[in-house]
């Protein structure tokens, strides 16, 4: 069904009328319902002429359709928004609506990525946005970011994912709190194999958008923001810990010489994650204690990820063969792992 800018159109699943926008590709346009604007698949849209041509029934049931139209507007704005937004829980995410184009033998294909900043805070924010590859500025922004709001921040070719890209991001309050920090720094990174897994996730379900959660909530001020107000010796006065530089390894959290990656060690509930965060979890971790094991000296490093489909042990190995600190790994048999763990022989071992 061919939809152009300006048309007035009903979304199938909820009944609501919303105009076309912006045209993405020729299967997704983006709608605008009631000012909230989001990507829909044109199979997932009707002429609202043509939804009242096959709902015309012998005895028209006017009275149904106001007490349709009478309770719509009594539904809470925030939570369809939220559901519209890739379903988003609270925090604020990286949103990438996939555009996809036919290659010469007319299958679809991923032409490039849309990327949005999601806020799903009660908070506003003003950010700086960086994209790098291999380390080298590509992109920058400057902008806002109020509650509930989200805003669109730029497109990138989907081959690009196989040049390393980091997004990184600073956030400040719009709105200045004493008792949070004034400023907060974090930074995603993301591999081609990774995102093609989601983006297949999301064509079997029908979705249009993945994302990424950069933070949950802003933070609050530490200790140590305050800490050269009041003094070393007031703060260790007051019970507070002071540690020596030279002496900062051993108030480390522990290394681990063995690491066990399957979701029911990493989490209490995996049966509420999704593979893609199951996996993003196992990987976020392995990284911890990878860094840990470094910053510890360990000679080596076992590191348990089963068998399974072989994703994860994939994933390790791609991560392991950029790392300058290893000397070598070797993923063989073993009784106690069989063929599920990988052993990491790091540059200072003996």
């Amino acid at each position: 069904m061919k939809f152009e800018v300006g048309d007035k159109v009903v979304i199938k699943h909820s009944n609501d009328d919303g105009e076309v926008i912006e045209i993405i590709d020729d299967k997704m346009v983006l709608v605008d319902v009631r000012g909230v604007k989001f990507p829909a698949y044109t199979d997932q849209l009707d002429f609202p002429y043509f939804k009242r041509f096959t709902e015309k029934k012998l005895f028209p049931e006017k009275k149904q359709k106001q007490y349709v139209d009478q309770v719509r507007p009594e539904k809470p704005v925030p939570g369809r928004k939220k559901e519209l937004i890739a379903q988003l829980a609270e925090g604020v995410w990286l949103t990438f609506l996939p555009v996809f184009d036919n290659d010469e033998f007319g299958d679809d294909v991923v032409d490039s990525l849309k990327i949005y900043m999601v806020n799903s805070t009660s908070l506003g924010y003003q950010f700086s946005y960086h994209l790098n590859y291999f380390g080298k500025s590509e992109f920058d922004l400057d902008n806002q970011l109020p509650s509930g709001q989200d805003f669109y921040l730029h497109d990138i070719p989907f081959a690009n994912l196989n040049d390393n890209p980091a997004f990184e991001c600073e956030f400040t309050l719009l709105t200045p709190d004493k008792a949070r920090a004034e400023h907060y720094e974090t930074s995603l990174k993301l591999r081609a194999k990774q995102v093609f897994g989601r983006i297949e996730e999301i064509r079997k379900k029908g979705e249009a958008t993945f994302s990424f959660k950069l933070f949950d909530s802003y933070p609050f001020r530490t200790i140590e923001d305050t800490g050269d107000s009041l003094g070393l010796n007031a703060l260790s006065g007051s019970g507070f810990r002071i540690y020596e530089a030279s002496k900062a390894r051993q108030h480390m959290e522990s290394a681990r010489s063995e690491l066990d990656l399957h979701a029911e060690k990493l989490t209490d509930k995996p049966g509420s994650l999704d593979n893609f965060e199951i996996l993003t979890l196992q990987l976020q971790t392995f990284e911890k204690y990878f860094d840990l094991a470094i910053a510890h000296h360990l000679p080596s490093m076992v590191v348990i990820h089963g068998v399974g489909t072989g994703k994860l042990r994939d994933d390790i190995h791609e991560i392991l063969r950029t790392k300058r600190q290893v000397k070598s790994f070797v993923n063989r048999y073993d009784p106690r792992y069989g063929y599920g763990a990988t052993e990491i022989f790091f540059q200072f071992g003996k």
